[in-house]
């Protein structure tokens, strides 16, 4: 049995979930959000316990492989409709600017052109000088949000030095850094 998989979700107060043709529901302060589940696994609201469980029939390799996904996947939403999800982003580059222009996001990042990134409307983005924070309650949708954003710009690996340093990474990232080119000495 997996052992993810066999924990049950529990359901905080003012979240609500259910469960229709292999579709979970969960609705809560923060706003609703639905997920299809695959073929042979099922799952079960527990009102009265405030539990989510989810169970395999057998032990396929598929039916266990999905288990503890299914499982972990239920958890995020419910984390997501109470607390939410955030990822924040630091932008470093002599020049490079971040502002948000109403519901898009504007970066000078070093290109001839600005670019413009409209902002989805089930996440919330806050910009504080060159940091970004990214925030809401579907955990797949925020990190993919913060993954194109950071795609724009990476981080220059061969420049480890204060002004030289560029790019978008993530808040508290840790960027290797190469040696580069040596020069060739003697003859």
């Amino acid at each position: 049995m997996s052992r993810i998989g066999k924990n049950p979700v529990p359901l905080p107060d003012k979240v609500k979930a259910s469960v229709r043709d292999r579709t979970v529901h969960v609705e809560g302060p923060l706003g609703k959000l639905d997920w299809t589940f695959a073929f042979g696994l099922t799952v079960t609201v527990d009102e009265a316990a405030r539990l989510i469980r989810v169970e395999r029939p057998d032990d396929q390799r598929r039916h266990r492989a999905l288990h503890g996904l299914t499982r972990a996947l239920i958890a995020n939403m419910v984390e997501g409709v109470t607390k939410g999800f955030e990822k924040r982003l630091e932008v470093f580059g002599l020049g490079y600017r971040v502002e948000l222009d109403d519901r898009t996001l504007v970066l000078q990042i070093g290109y001839s052109q600005p670019c413009r990134i409209p902002i989805p409307d089930d996440l919330d983005v806050h910009v504080e000088q060159n940091r970004i924070a990214v925030r809401g309650a579907d955990k797949e949708r925020v990190g993919q949000f913060a993954a194109n954003i950071k795609k724009l710009r990476k981080m220059s690996v061969y420049r480890p030095r204060g002004s030289d340093l560029r790019g978008i990474r993530y808040a508290g990232e840790k960027i290797r850094f190469k040696a580069g080119k040596a020069g060739k000495v003697g003859g």
